[in-house]
């Protein structure tokens, strides 16, 4: 009896379980399809989430903008202005359910307005031919080229017989000449012999514009110098370039003081100037995934703020009963909040040094009030605010992985601190930073893969063996430099930040130099990456049927990046180079330009150098007539002082032809001719499997940095390129 009743109650329970188990996964499974039974009711209680979804409609409208082939007039802004009026009348009249869509609406508008109102704001002359002669300028910033040569912009540019409207706003000139005695710095007005032109076009349809960033950056034109950079003037007394001047010179204390790149990386963390850091070192740090390191972001603002917050009180509790007294965490909060705003200041203040500031002042804010300190909320704001002022910003790859490497660890914390207690206590920290450097990461990888073409593999050993000493050697030993600084005693702090700095650098050539370090991928087509962020954006914040929906497009988009051909044919600009997709990768025609070159294989997601590329198997013939066969034709690239008398005998029997300079007028030949003059009119040119054409100015647009108002040069102005022009100039 007693084992009847047992086996009745064990087989009763057994039922109860599986009920519950069913139970439990019929209700994960209904979430992926809640809301379709009432879906304006599913409106209407997603009410609470506007805050969150309204910088997500406002990047995009700034999408929009950007995406648009053509430059929005009149009509089109009063359609939005429509919208808005339209929008703000059914968030304050409509029903609930309309309430989210009129917001999205409403931002997005707000986004196409305010990014056209910012590109019109920055309109500057651009250069409108290739000018060789004297420059004259201000020194405004210092940079490291790709080529490892450092440039200088200039502003209150003075060019030989170019009129005063006419002037580029800034101009960015490489220095490849003898320097040696020039210290640049902030505000010292210079004098050189230069190259220049105007900012390039994209090298292949679809590619990325530097003509955008360069036109919201104010440069009209790009150039070098061989020639010795002359100083004709010293600084004046600017107060807007005061930082700067102070930057570089703290920047070039510290790299006197500890030396080498280690010096160098460590002037980086604390005053934003990568001009010292070789591009072997940047080389080393993107393959071992530390090159976020000396980009002053959310890591090092938090560092710091975290290390004076945390020194402060603690030492406010040493002071005896005045600590039970004084409000000691909220003077260590304000105090961390000067000492951020320093910092914001003398490093220059780039779009992600500035995300990372409005969320640390959000945080010290709200300790302050005695509020939470860190939610998606103060996220959204930050977006908000940067997104309406520098709406530019949503196209770079800083401010796309800034916001997807915070919001991924903000929606890790709760799970965290839901469960990091089950965990022993010595394991919480290491698990922590193991967690926290995974997850952002995945976050940050499609980003970087799509702007970058790699991919790094041993990222996360690269960070739990770096990012510690960063928190706990380098950046207090920084802050402790800057106070002692004034005393003459930052010796020792800067010696013990070198040895710190020394560390991350050693880390970085020990994981670059594993095998497989890093994957190169194929550059993304342009729609991937906006409807991946869309997707993934509006996953985190939906729920139901919808995020279902979401991730499918997110997948979707993914599978869209794996799946798209690269392009059989690509010329480049003005017929400078033709790249030609062969079973084991692209063949060039010659190795330069390199930049071009070097741009075409990064993009196939190739670890090549030019001259391998163009060993390949493809072309063949003497130099300045390399010859292949594409689709059944004879394919031909003329180039170099002979193309025009090699033009004749090539142009016959249906090939088509590759002129890198104009063909004669009025030349007819049995040939399809893509000279230098046609392809200025259509830009880079890019050819699919079918033979399908594609033009970079048609893809371009007709926008404002691609059509610029332009001064062209009088006939005796007009000054021939140099005929070898170095790369990396942009």
């Amino acid at each position: 009896m007693r084992v009847s009743l047992m086996q009745e109650g064990a087989t009763g329970q057994v039922a109860q379980a599986s009920a519950a188990h069913r139970d439990g996964i019929r209700l994960r499974f209904s979430g992926l399809w809640g809301g379709l039974a009432d879906p304006l009711a599913a409106l209407d209680r997603a009410q609470l989430d506007r805050v969150l979804w309204a910088p997500l409609g406002l990047g995009i409208g700034v999408g929009v903008y950007f995406l648009l082939p053509f430059e929005p007039g009149v009509p089109v802004l009063a359609a939005a202005g429509v919208v808005i009026v339209v929008a703000v009348g059914v968030w304050l009249r409509g029903p609930g359910f309309l309430h989210l869509p009129a917001t999205l609406l409403l931002m997005a508008a707000l986004g196409l307005l305010s990014a056209s109102w910012r590109a019109h704001s920055v309109a500057a002359p651009v250069l409108g031919f290739n000018y060789y002669g004297p420059v004259e300028g201000r020194i405004t910033g210092i940079d490291r080229s790709a080529r490892d040569v450092i440039r200088l912009t200039l502003d209150q540019v003075r060019l030989a017989r170019v009129a005063p409207e006419a002037l580029p706003a800034k101009v960015r000139i490489a220095l490849h000449g003898d320097s040696t005695g020039l210290a640049p710095e902030p505000g010292l007005r210079v004098a050189t012999m230069a190259h220049l032109s105007p900012p390039a076009e994209p090298i292949a349809p679809g590619a990325w514009d530097f003509r955008r960033n360069a036109w919201f950056s104010g440069l009209g034109a790009l150039g070098y110098t061989r020639s010795p950079v002359v100083v004709i003037a010293p600084p004046a007394d600017d107060w807007a370039l005061a930082a700067h001047r102070l930057r570089m010179r703290l920047s070039a204390a510290m790299q006197d003081r500890i030396g080498g790149q280690a010096g160098a990386v460590a002037a980086a963390l604390m005053t934003g100037d990568r001009s010292g850091i070789s591009e072997a070192t940047n080389a080393t740090l993107r393959a071992s995934n530390l090159y976020h390191i000396v980009s002053i972001s959310g890591l090092h603002m938090g560092m710091l703020a975290g290390f004076v917050f945390g020194a402060l009180r603690w030492g406010l509790a040493l002071v005896g009963p005045f600590a039970l007294i004084w409000p000691t965490k909220k003077i260590a909060a304000a105090v961390a909040l000067i000492a951020s705003t320093l910092y914001l200041w003398v490093s220059g203040g780039d779009i992600a040094t500035q995300r990372a500031f409005l969320m640390t002042a959000a945080m010290l804010a709200a300790i302050l009030l005695d509020r939470r300190a860190l939610s998606l909320h103060t996220v959204a704001l930050a977006a908000i605010f940067l997104l309406f002022l520098w709406p530019e910003a949503l196209t770079g790859p800083g401010f796309q992985m800034s916001f997807a490497a915070t919001v991924a660890l903000i929606l890790m914390a709760a799970p965290w601190a839901a469960h990091h207690h089950r965990l022993p206590w010595l394991a919480r920290p290491v698990l922590l930073l193991v967690l926290t450097s995974l997850i952002a990461g995945l976050a940050t990888a499609p980003i970087a893969a799509a702007h970058f073409g790699r991919m790094s593999h041993y990222g996360m050993l690269a960070n739990l063996l770096a990012v510690p000493v960063m928190g706990i050697v380098v950046m207090p030993a920084g802050v402790l430099a800057a106070v002692l600084a004034p005393l003459g005693l930052a010796g020792p702090a800067l010696w013990l930040m070198g040895l710190g700095t020394d560390w991350v650098l050693a880390v970085a050539d020990f994981v670059a130099g594993l095998a497989g370090a890093q994957t190169f991928v194929p550059a993304p087509p342009g729609w991937v990456l906006p409807v991946l962020a869309l997707a993934v954006g509006a996953a985190v914040l939906s729920r139901g049927a919808f995020r279902a929906a979401m991730v499918a497009l997110g997948l979707l988009a993914c599978a869209g990046w794996a799946l798209a051909p690269r392009p059989a044919l690509l010329i480049a600009p003005g017929g400078a180079l033709v790249g030609l997709m062969m079973p084991e990768g692209r063949a060039l025609s010659k190795a330069a330009p390199s930049f071009t070159a070097e741009g075409w294989l990064e993009a196939d997601g190739e670890a090549v150098t030019p001259k391998e590329a163009m060993a390949r198997a493809g072309f063949s013939g003497k130099k300045g007539v390399r010859q292949a066969d594409w689709q059944g034709r004879r394919l031909v690239h003329l180039s170099g002082k002979a193309a025009l008398e090699n033009l004749e005998k090539t142009c016959r029997d249906g090939a088509l032809v590759v002129l890198d300079t104009a063909a004669p007028k009025g030349f007819k030949g049995d040939c399809r001719l893509y000279d230098a003059r046609k392809l200025a009119r259509s830009g880079a040119l890019s050819f699919d499997a079918a033979g399908q054409m594609r033009s970079a100015r048609e893809e371009a647009g007709h926008r404002l940095w691609t059509d610029p108002p332009r001064r062209k040069t009088p006939p005796e102005d007009r000054t021939a390129p140099d005929p070898d022009p170095p790369g990396g100039t942009q």
